[in-house]
């Protein structure tokens, strides 16, 4: 698949390996997720609201609309967010239950 990103220059840093929804996605040292994650495919995550494709939009971490998380859990700006070897992202969100009312 063709990314969203192409890259044009600065080829020659050190390659890192990250995983986005269990597939290898490589990325080099100094990307931001968004970077790895869009040069590798045409979208970040869909949106919580509808089915759509979200690619971020501020590229500066104020728009919330790039959000991803690690396998833990926690939740990544992946505008802001350096890649680190072995990284573990899902882009799905979270499937929560309302508490329940006693």
């Amino acid at each position: 698949m063709a990314g969203r990103f192409q890259r044009l220059g600065e080829a020659g840093r050190r390659s890192v390996s990250i995983w986005v929804d269990g597939e290898p996605v490589h990325a080099l040292e100094g990307d931001t997720l968004m970077v790895a994650m869009l040069n590798h495919g045409d979208h970040l995550r869909r949106s919580e609201f509808d089915p759509s494709a979200r690619a971020g939009f501020c590229l500066m971490g104020a728009c919330q609309d790039c959000w991803v998380r690690t396998e833990e859990g926690a939740r990544l700006r992946a505008c802001s967010t350096p890649v680190q070897e072995n990284m573990k992202i899902l882009t799905s969100r979270l499937e929560g239950t309302w508490a329940e009312l006693t």
